[in-house]
């Protein structure tokens, strides 16, 4: 979330940004500010209270000695009334902070400066583009009829266990599941990150300090009795792990990647953009996640950015890059750009990965600081980055690689599957 020093310190540069995501902040801005007045007054005259009372109760002890008894009672009843009027400042003063905090939590992030106006996704600015787009003949399958045809992968069956969303990956289909998963995990690591293994499932905590809650909360699959959330990515929990921790200067930037399946509700998800892999509620995802300096944090995304691209020129796949505009921008993100492949048999760009940086507003909730080298400590930059999310990799792969004989697999993949050939 903002602070409440960015907010009441410049609130009309708050208004300005967070209108390139079409969020009027002018009076719940209002509202943090007068609510922060009120706070800060309670705390003035509460802290000035106890020092008078600290003052007289030291009094009485005196008037006492000096046989003072009418003094010292009056000095008593004047304890005692500060001591009341103390009781009414904290509770003015704990109602204007929860009314504070239950209004920042309801900000989205500001977006960087570099962010383009746009209402959605058809005004994302696309940054770079790479890769050769595959002609294929008249007769080209789609990913589910080719997963069909090859018994890979049964949408079918997935319904049947459990419903849409759901597919059951089979035989050649499951191994090239596997492979991918080991291929980018291998990749992370070679490029510095940390393995990490989460849990699968989060407190109301952790989907708080990510911003997933309460945001996302409709799109979260709730475990009710236990009151916990599946994740929808493993951002979630990897970030967490520095919640509540001041970390040293030294050990910035911080780099971890994860393997996670993923499940998102994608309530109100419907049509041919959905069909086989395109959009599921259950799906697999390496992902990488940095926490690091600000000063540091966009030469860091930059580094995940070129990351990214070496996978899928790894995979043999054209891709491109777009700066996502502000309509199209998360809640959370600051800045974020997206990588598509490109699908030959569908003749459609779909989305891979999202490399976003959130400065300050994740850390912030998760009050991850480091204490930098003058002993001060400091809120962390946040970053994460899909890297890469499989279901629509395998899509464009199954399409982009159909041959008569079969489904040519990419060179950087034979070692990882064993095969060169799903037929």
């Amino acid at each position: 979330m903002l602070t409440i020093k960015v907010i009441t310190e410049n609130q009309d540069e708050v208004i300005r940004r967070l209108a390139v995501k079409h969020y009027d902040a002018k009076e719940i801005t209002d509202k943090i500010i007068a609510a922060d007045k009120i706070r800060r007054n309670a705390q003035t005259t509460l802290d000035a209270n106890l020092t008078e009372v600290n003052r007289i109760s030291k009094m009485i002890g005196l008037l006492m000695k000096d046989g003072k008894t009418a003094e010292s009672e009056e000095a008593k009843n004047e304890v005692a009334r500060l001591k009341d009027t103390n009781k009414e400042l904290e509770a003015t003063k704990t109602q204007a902070e929860d009314e504070i905090h239950e209004y920042l939590v309801s900000i989205p992030n500001m977006p960087h400066e570099s962010v383009p106006e746009g209402k959605g996704a058809e005004d994302n600015v696309c940054e770079k583009k790479g890769g050769v787009v595959p002609e294929l003949p008249a007769d080209a399958l789609p990913h589910w009829e080719l997963a069909k045809k090859y018994d890979i992968i049964d949408f079918e069956l997935g319904v049947k266990i459990t419903g849409s969303g759901f597919p059951v990956y089979k035989g050649k289909g499951a191994r090239l599941q596997r492979s991918l998963i080991n291929f980018f995990l291998d990749n992370a690591r070679e490029a510095g990150y940390l393995e990490i293994e989460p849990p699968y499932v989060v407190n109301t905590e952790s989907g708080y300090g990510t911003g997933q809650l309460p945001d996302k909360e409709g799109q979260m699959y709730h475990v009710g009795l236990d009151d916990l959330y599946l994740i929808p990515t493993a951002e979630v929990p990897v970030t967490n792990i520095y919640r509540d921790v001041i970390l040293n200067e030294a050990d910035l930037p911080i780099k971890n990647t994860a393997y996670s399946a993923c499940f998102r509700r994608e309530a109100g998800s419907y049509g041919k953009d959905v069909r086989g892999l395109n959009r599921l509620h259950q799906f697999d995802k390496v992902e990488i996640i940095r926490i690091d300096k600000p000063e540091h944090s966009y030469q860091s995304l930059q580094e995940m950015l070129d990351y990214v691209q070496t996978l899928v020129e790894k995979l043999e796949l054209p891709w491109r890059i777009l700066r996502l505009c502000g309509g199209d921008l998360s809640f959370t993100s600051s800045l974020t750009f997206d990588f598509e492949v490109y699908s030959a048999a569908q003749k459609r760009w779909l989305e891979v990965s999202s490399v976003s940086n959130f400065e300050n507003y994740q850390a912030n909730r998760l009050k991850c600081r480091y204490r930098d080298a003058n002993k001060k400590v400091q809120l962390c930059h946040t970053l994460n980055g899909s890297a890469l999310a499989l279901p629509r990799i395998v899509a464009a792969l199954l399409e982009n690689n159909q041959t008569p004989n079969g489904i040519r697999i990419p060179q950087a993949l034979i070692p990882y599957t064993g095969f060169e050939l799903i037929d």
